[in-house]
């Protein structure tokens, strides 16, 4: 539908309409982490953010629909429809001028991520299993990380702050796999991190796997007595 059909709310309006979105997402955003997600219903949340309980349902169809705003939302710290790739953390990382300040801006970046939208993403995986929306919406945000991570240590590799040899593919798929979601919860259940102490971790073991990809020997085979340095811009292979 054209906006000249449908126009888009101005002025006024707009501010009514994006304050009240702002109300029933925080709203939502609150029971779906206190009582999880099959016990929390769209009337519940209407009541909570003081709406009409039609206000919500015209808004959002399903709730399946609410949550997945609701992560959206989190992940990029607010409502603006600016995806993460255009964010000014993440540009920054892209640019910084030495192999420790990417590092530092990229795991501040993530950890801040992780700190706002953990507890949603773990809303999420409980829905999942039976909402193909959230289903489809979590194969999506792996896809996307996948590729941000991809995107940002071939980037580190085309400016020349790695070794030529260095095993990108490995780096890009092992170190682009801490940066999921899924990884995020685990170690947050197993190891009780703390997002400052996880942004900590993070960034020293994406350096760890930096140095094991400059090295060559990421993926050794058992019995490959080959050994590869990177010692001054001069690689040996024996």
């Amino acid at each position: 539908m054209s906006d000249a059909v449908n126009p888009r709310p101005t002025g006024l309006r707009a501010a009514r309409v994006a304050e009240t979105e702002q109300r029933i997402l925080a709203a939502a955003r609150d029971l779906f982490v206190r009582n999880g997600y099959a016990a929390t219903t769209l009337a519940a949340i209407a009541d909570a953010a003081r709406v009409g309980h039609r206000t919500v349902y015209v808004r959002f169809d399903t709730k399946a629909d609410l949550l997945k705003r609701v992560v959206d939302v989190a992940v990029v710290g607010d409502t603006e429809r600016i995806d993460l790739h255009s964010r000014d953390w993440y540009r920054q990382a892209l640019a910084a001028p030495t192999v420790a300040e990417r590092l530092d801006r990229l795991a501040d970046g993530t950890a801040a991520l992780m700190a706002r939208a953990g507890d949603v993403f773990a809303v999420a995986q409980q829905a999942e299993p039976v909402e193909p929306v959230i289903a489809d919406a979590a194969k999506a945000g792996r896809a996307a990380t996948r590729d941000s991570m991809r995107a940002f240590f071939t980037k580190m590799h085309s400016d020349r702050l790695l070794p030529p040899t260095a095993d990108l593919e490995w780096l890009c798929d092992t170190a682009g796999a801490l940066a999921h979601a899924q990884t995020y919860l685990l170690i947050r259940e197993t190891l009780g991190l703390e997002p400052d102490r996880y942004r900590k971790w993070l960034r020293t073991t994406w350096q760890r796997l930096i140095a094991a990809a400059s090295a060559g020997t990421a993926l050794a085979e058992p019995g490959d007595t080959r050994v590869r340095e990177w010692r001054g811009g001069v690689h040996r292979s024996s």
